[in-house]
């Protein structure tokens, strides 16, 4: 569904190349390997208390056995004081297997948690180095779900699944061992359930499976229909289609429950299979352990340890299916992260020494420019740009304007002809220090969640409060900043929807004022507020402009008329240039668009 980038989404598909994964996140675990191997060690560690734990028990209960039988024949007693050394001795081990289980969780942890904040450090990093071609390709919530929900799934899927894959073999390895050493009889009757253990599982693992997957995709259909619905909810409610919103979740809705209440069945019998598997395992060594301790070829406590063997037996095999999920989970996961952070670059900046702030003078030279090679949207640009000048760029849609402001500040680079900044190649500056010199001002206003005073000094980090309440009043935006509730400490929240959208614009502008940069860039700055708040901020971008080498983006004619000189753009060449009245006269298509927005506006 559009919208929705889905909470669960590694877990509902597989991985394209499984093993290559596997061996990326090895090799990247690779840093930790000395804890990684500490924490193998005590995994195995205490598995080994615990599956010779039984035997012990069970030594205890044939010293039971033999002082009651002892007490009986009047040959002698119950030795309490063995007996005690016994369980001592079991209780010693079960104490340091749950010590040797801590010191394992407490490595697993900080292992895998370092690994998520390497893995979210440099997909951060990652992201100051992208072009930003790719934000424009793929989603911001597909970004953020790879920072958040991948890399969480590929931290727990990756604590559990080493946990449970070592403790699961240390198990099945150490309690074939304990079982072969004390009857190699009642071993065989306890390995025959092993085959009827893989059938279940797998039986209920693939028929499950299918189901789960479903359920996921189902999932993120759920969310979509209830974002859009919520999202949307004013559309829905003055069309009138309430019950086309209620009938298409109740649609999804309906096949979720189907597909969750067959998945959580099915995956539900895995316990209650491997429980009747494990007691056919307990009836068999019941039996036949009977027979041999009647035969005297057995101890009875040897008997009781093989039952606890039995389930000891079973249980890891039940793990090592969940297992297989959790490593699907986590290489699918671990697959979205290292396909991010193995995307194309932008080019390194070349070496050169700080540049001194400049004057403001801008040449387009024969620029040539297309998003993909097969559509070039601008054809042949040339102009050059006076210091202190203000240039207005109008066209229709798709002409080309903002494009060529993407070029100037190098977020894409031109594939023919050259633009230059006070005579040096743009390409030639390395790309922090040329946008060092310049300040924007887009149709969009991004604030973020912070006092008012901090949005400001985002163009500014050293300045101080003087200052900023210095650009504020510059911007006409002090007086409207008094009168919140603790003026420019106010708080704004995360969208910024606690303002209006005239008075973020002016913080925007104040921000831009502050930041004192000699070449300007105003974007459809003015295009989603009313007359008269336009009139206010466009005396504000006056005063942002004073000075300054300006490129102002607008479809509002009205807007530009002061401009040193407009250009035209139409399909991504320049087709008329001059100031206002020079266009006006000369009766073309900027007359045209100026005409055309003047009759709108008189209808």
């Amino acid at each position: 569904m559009p919208g929705h980038m889905g909470n669960n989404g590694p877990a509902s598909e597989r991985a394209r190349d499984f093993k290559g994964t596997l061996v990326k996140l090895i090799r990247y675990i690779a840093a930790d390997w000395l804890q990684l191997l500490i924490a193998i060690v005590f995994a195995v560690a205490s598995v080994a208390f615990n599956v010779t734990g039984p035997r012990i028990l069970g030594d205890a209960t044939t010293e039971l056995f033999r002082g009651v039988a002892a007490r009986a024949a009047g040959t002698g007693s119950i030795d309490f004081a063995a007996v005690g050394q016994i369980l001592a001795t079991a209780l010693t081990l079960y104490v340091f297997a749950s010590a040797a289980s801590l010191v394992q969780g407490w490595l697993m942890t900080g292992i895998t948690q370092r690994v998520c904040y390497r893995l979210r450090r440099e997909i951060i990093e990652k992201i100051d180095r992208m072009p930003l071609g790719y934000f424009e390709r793929v989603s911001t919530g597909d970004v953020l779900s790879r920072v958040t929900n991948d890399v969480d799934t590929l931290g727990q899927s990756l604590n559990q699944s080493v946990t449970q894959l070592i403790t699961s073999v240390a198990q099945i390895v150490g309690v074939t061992i304990q079982m072969l050493s004390l009857s190699v009889a009642l071993a065989g009757v306890t390995f025959l359930t092993v085959p009827i253990s893989l059938v279940a599982v797998i039986v209920v693992v693939r028929a499950s499976q299918r189901h789960f997957r479903r359920q996921q995709a189902l999932l993120g259909q759920a969310d979509g229909i209830i974002e859009e619905s919520f999202s949307g909810q004013t559309v829905i409610q003055v069309f009138n289609r309430r019950e086309r919103a209620v009938s298409d979740f109740d649609t999804v809705n309906g096949r979720l429950f189907d597909s969750g209440w067959r998945s959580q069945f099915l995956s539900g019998l895995m316990m209650p299979l491997m429980n009747f598997v494990a007691n056919l395992g307990y009836v068999g060594v019941v039996v036949a352990g009977a027979f041999l301790a009647i035969g005297g070829s057995i101890q009875i406590g040897d008997v009781q340890a093989f039952m606890q063997y039995v389930r000891n037996f079973t249980q890891p095999i039940t793990q090592l299916s969940q297992v297989s999920n959790m490593l699907q989970m986590l290489s699918a996961a671990a697959e979205r992260v290292f396909d991010f952070l193995a995307e194309d670059e932008e080019p390194p900046d070349v070496e050169a020494p700080a540049l001194p702030r400049v004057r403001g003078e801008v040449n387009f030279d024969h620029v040539r420019f297309g998003y993909t090679p097969e559509r070039t949207v601008i054809h042949d640009f040339t102009r050059r740009v006076e210091p202190g000048q203000t240039v207005a760029i109008v066209g229709p849609t798709g002409a080309g304007k903002t494009t060529l402001m993407k070029l100037l500040m190098r977020f894409y680079d031109v594939n023919g002809g050259s633009i230059s900044v006070d005579g040096l190649d743009v390409r030639e500056w390395p790309r922090e220090e040329l946008r060092r010199n310049f300040a924007m001002v887009l149709q969009d206003t991004w604030l973020f969640k912070g006092s008012v005073r901090e949005n400001i000094r985002y163009g500014n980090a050293e300045a101080s409060d003087a200052e900023v309440e210095a650009a504020a009043r510059a911007s006409l935006a002090d007086h409207f900043i008094r009168t919140l509730p603790g003026g420019y400490d106010f708080e704004l929240n995360e969208d910024a929807s606690n303002v209006s959208q005239g008075q973020r614009q002016l913080l925007t502008i104040a921000r831009a004022l502050l930041a004192d940069r000699p070449i300007l860039i105003l974007d459809e700055a003015t295009s989603n507020v009313d007359t008269r708040t336009e009139g206010r901020i466009q005396r504000a971008m006056d005063i942002l402009m004073a000075g300054r080498t300006s490129f102002v983006i607008a479809h509002r004619l009205s807007t530009i008329r002061g401009a040193d000189v407009i250009l035209v753009l139409r399909d991504g060449d320049i087709v008329e240039s001059g100031t206002h009245e020079e266009l006006l006269a000369a009766d073309g298509f900027y007359a045209e668009l100026y005409e055309s927005q003047f009759d709108e506006g008189e209808e």
